[in-house]
């Protein structure tokens, strides 16, 4: 049957940042379709998040640490293998906000930028690789944006980042795929989570954007998890390093 394909039963997704927004819904998704959930995040609670992954009948665990601190990031992987058995799953989908002029913009704050977004999909990518390696199978999704394919303005760092993640993305799909590992990327548009609340209310932004998006509508973070079920299961095994716009028609414009 086809949907038994994407059924991830008896299997353990790591979910970066699932404390909320985009990643608690992926990791619902995730939750709903039987995975097991851990995630990283830097408060290392997620109540809400737990508690509905606890509600489906799944474990959840969750840890501390700050992806944007090579030290935190040590080692990590095998704290949740400790605690869960293994990973199957990975969903690189932490990240932090930065809006400032190209010529103003603060070096230090790039450093954490790319740190967040792009060396620690790298380094839990890498960290879980041995595993999966091992045993001949595994699922990354990396988490892009429309920016992986514009520049925008005034967010040079996150750009740059999110342009990497699909350079990273296809990399490492080039040299996975013939071993097991499926590596992609799902690129979301214009999502409502409590961050982009101010743009999406913003008297100018807010109308400029919604006009441009063909749907005609802001997306919702539950639309995401059927993206991301789909790539983290087996009706996925012939996706490799793909980059997969969830935009409303957002880059077609």
């Amino acid at each position: 049957m086809i949907l038994d394909l994407f059924r991830l039963d008896g299997r353990v997704a790591l979910v970066t940042g699932a404390g909320r927004g985009l990643g608690q819904s992926m990791a619902i998704g995730l939750a709903e379709a039987g995975a097991d959930i851990a995630t990283v995040t830097r408060s290392g609670s997620c109540p809400e998040t737990e508690s509905r992954v606890r509600g489906l009948g799944r474990e959840f665990w969750s840890l501390q640490a700050d992806l944007g601190k090579p030290d935190q990031r040590t080692g990590l992987v095998e704290r949740v293998i400790e605690a869960a058995g293994r990973v199957d799953i990975l969903v690189n989908n932490a990240g932090i906000t930065g809006r400032h002029p190209p010529e103003e913009y603060p070096l230090a704050h790039w450093e954490e930028m790319l740190q967040v977004h792009l060396t620690a999909a790298f380094d839990l990518s890498q960290q879980v690789s041995a595993g999966m390696l091992e045993r001949g199978r595994g699922k990354i999704v990396n988490v892009g944006s429309v920016m992986t394919f514009q520049g925008g303005f005034n967010i040079p760092a996150y750009a740059a980042a999110k342009h990497g993640i699909a350079g990273l993305t296809k990399s490492l799909a080039n040299a996975w795929s013939r071993r097991g590992i499926n590596v992609n990327c799902i690129c979301p548009g214009y999502i409502e989570t409590d961050l982009s609340g101010p743009l999406q209310d913003d008297p100018v932004r807010g109308p400029q954007i919604l006009d441009r998006i063909p749907a005609g509508r802001w997306g919702t973070p539950d639309e995401l998890a059927g993206l991301v079920v789909f790539l983290a299961s087996d009706a996925s095994n012939y996706v490799h390093g793909s980059v997969i716009a969830i935009d409303g028609g957002w880059l077609s414009r």
